[in-house]
């Protein structure tokens, strides 16, 4: 009964009734009641998380001792990053393509949008990010991916460090595997029960995305996205070519129609669209790839904790979108050389942005400094962010799982 409650169907349903639900308690005035429900995605989501750091450790380091050589993972990191900064390019100019074509700024009375205040704290993040400048900005993403302290690293969830830290102590182990080899059964251990855990947390998932979008929709409702329509749309609409782009790549590399993979996919990408936070997604999303598309583990266990770091598709095409649509709206140049520095701006910010909810919304200073945008035109977009930012994190996991099917597939086709 609690493995159907789980299945994917649920999830769907859960969605449905959460926005329809909750839009009805937004219409009704019932708002107040998102907080007695509330709390139940909140646990949802923080049960997620406790597994992020230890799986997330266990996989990739099992996954290195795994691969056997140094030289293997060479191999399968640099075809992984070739991947996702294609996909992400692409990703960038899709929105490129979409905005100028529906210009969903054009003729916008600045008046008439629904603006949200930007906050402290995010004004000075924005501004920090734009200070630094997208070179600045790329290189202290790597500069920053060495922890001094691996227990902070640890201590902080900080993914990208926990990652590099894994690969080196894992590498340590292959040079010295009889003397490591207490740690790795120890390691081994941690990976199988961190699974396990997963495993029992999702049996609750229908309920926890029931209680996430009925929040979203008993607090906004639907005339914000009424207002700011032509911008979502313009967003959703290069997303949604991004995707099936995807789903075409990834059907041609596993030998499936694009619907069999979307279907065999529908969980993780499900759970990414009403969570919003690739890492809170990521444990899921490893147990599918390797059961739905049999993508082998060594393979799964190092791509995808990566992809859920450094791909993120669909944080650089909104960023483009949004960018060029706050230029529209305040009339500002949109040049072909503004556009083009947007589009490798973009490209390359959403590297730095964490895989967590609304983290586009950070790089995004750096992008609009980038054309001389001012900051505080974030604040048009603020209001429709939580939807938007559903959406694109749907994408960004779906990219993941098609770069751990390309590097899986790969690999077969050199040993065959």
């Amino acid at each position: 009964m609690l493995k159907q409650l789980a299945s994917g169907r649920a999830i769907v349903f859960s969605i449905i009734a959460g926005f329809i639900l909750g839009y009805l308690s937004f219409k009704l005035g019932y708002s107040e009641f998102a907080s007695y429900i509330k709390p139940v995605g909140k646990v949802f989501i923080q049960l997620l998380k406790m597994m992020i750091v230890p799986l997330v450790f266990s996989s990739i380091f099992m996954a290195v001792i795994n691969l056997g050589t140094p030289e293997k993972l060479k191999r399968i990191g640099l075809k992984a990053l070739l991947y996702y900064f294609t996909t992400t390019c692409i990703a960038a100019f899709i929105g490129l393509i979409a905005v100028n074509l529906i210009q969903p700024g054009k003729g916008v009375d600045i008046g008439s949008l629904p603006t949200e205040k930007v906050s402290e704290n995010l004004s000075a993040t924005l501004k920090a990010g734009a200070d630094s400048g997208v070179l600045k900005s790329v290189l202290k993403v790597l500069q920053d991916a060495i922890p001094t302290n691996p227990v902070a690293a640890f201590a902080n969830a900080d993914i990208l460090q926990i990652i590099v830290f894994s690969i080196f102590l894992s590498l340590a182990a292959l040079f010295f595997r009889k003397e490591s080899e207490p740690l790795i059964n120890i390691v081994a251990s941690l990976e199988f029960l961190s699974l396990k855990l997963v495993q029992a947390i999702m049996l609750i998932a229908p309920f926890g995305i029931f209680a996430l979008l009925f929040d979203v929709m008993a607090q906004s409702g639907l005339d914000v996205i009424f207002v700011l329509g032509k911008y979502v749309m313009t967003v959703v609409s290069g997303l949604l070519i991004h995707f099936i782009i995807l789903a075409f790549i990834g059907g041609y590399l596993i030998k499936i129609s694009p619907i069999q993979l979307i279907h065999k996919l529908a969980k993780p990408i499900l759970t990414a669209f009403s969570t919003a936070s690739s890492a809170a997604t990521l444990p899921l999303t490893m147990q599918t790839v390797e059961d739905n598309l049999n993508v082998d583990k060594e393979t799964s266990k190092f791509v995808l904790p990566l992809g859920a770091t450094i791909n993120m598709d669909g944080t650089a095409l909104y960023e483009s979108v949004a960018v060029i649509f706050i230029g529209q709206v305040y009339g500002l140049d949109l040049s072909l050389t503004n556009q083009l520095i947007i589009f490798v701006t973009a490209s390359l910010a959403a590297v730095g942005a964490a895989a967590i909810p609304q983290a586009g919304i950070v790089t995004m200073g750096i992008v609009l400094s980038a054309v001389g945008f001012p900051l505080d035109a974030i604040a048009l977009i603020l209001s429709v962010d939580r939807i938007v930012d559903m959406f694109r994190t749907a994408v960004n996991v779906f990219g993941d799982c098609i770069g751990a099917c390309f590097v899986s597939f790969t690999k077969m086709n050199k040993t065959s």
